[in-house]
């Protein structure tokens, strides 16, 4: 059963603060109930997200995953899965999940301004190309050093307030197309009306 993230995020120290800024009471009623799969059309549009590990020693440290659309799969009622692509070769989330194996998840659609808040376990499975291969995004051009399982134990999603509007440049430029088109088929249906007259 996946927790609420007052359960998670919430602890005493926190609690404490909301009640000295007065925003305890409104916490206080927060519920989860739902399930990761709830959130499967809007994870299926992620271009990016930021996944958060620690060392053993609590160092923190927040990591940049990108992709095209679908590159972050649901693969159950509490699991999200994803190939983690070949990068700069650091491995400092591989070497965090290694010894502690919390990891935090933050998506931001910007275009839309929603936020997604994802708390769990992690773990590197390496070596299964099967497994790499059915989380690999068709066309792109990027190899799978390995894939990343998060066991969601709560997510929240939070208010739009202060998130810029901004457009990924993809949208932007099909957006752009269409109206070019649209154009050009009026230009061609005014030039035909100026022929008829």
């Amino acid at each position: 059963m996946t927790q609420r993230p007052i359960d998670v995020a919430f602890t005493p120290a926190v609690k404490a603060a909301q009640t000295r800024k007065g925003s305890r009471a409104i916490y206080e009623g927060m519920e989860m109930g739902r399930s990761i799969e709830d959130l499967a059309p809007f994870i299926a549009g992620v271009r990016s997200f930021y996944l958060a590990t620690a060392s053993a020693e609590g160092q923190p440290y927040i990591q940049h995953r990108g992709g095209p659309p679908g590159f972050l799969h649901v693969v159950g009622e509490r699991q999200l899965a994803f190939a983690d692509f070949k990068g700069n070769r650091q491995f400092i989330t591989t070497g965090n999940l290694a010894e502690n194996p919390k990891a935090y998840i933050f998506l931001m659609d910007y275009a839309h301004r929603q936020r997604i808040k994802l708390w769990g376990t992690a773990r590197v499975i390496e070596g299964d190309a099967a497994l790499e291969q059915s989380l690999m995004p068709e066309s792109y051009r990027a190899r799978a050093e390995q894939v990343i399982l998060l066991d969601v134990e709560a997510w929240d999603s939070n208010c739009p307030q202060h998130i810029p509007q901004m457009f990924h440049a993809d949208d932007v430029r099909q957006a752009i197309d269409q109206r070019e088109a649209r154009i050009a088929e009026l230009e061609i249906e005014l030039a035909a009306l100026r022929g008829a007259e």
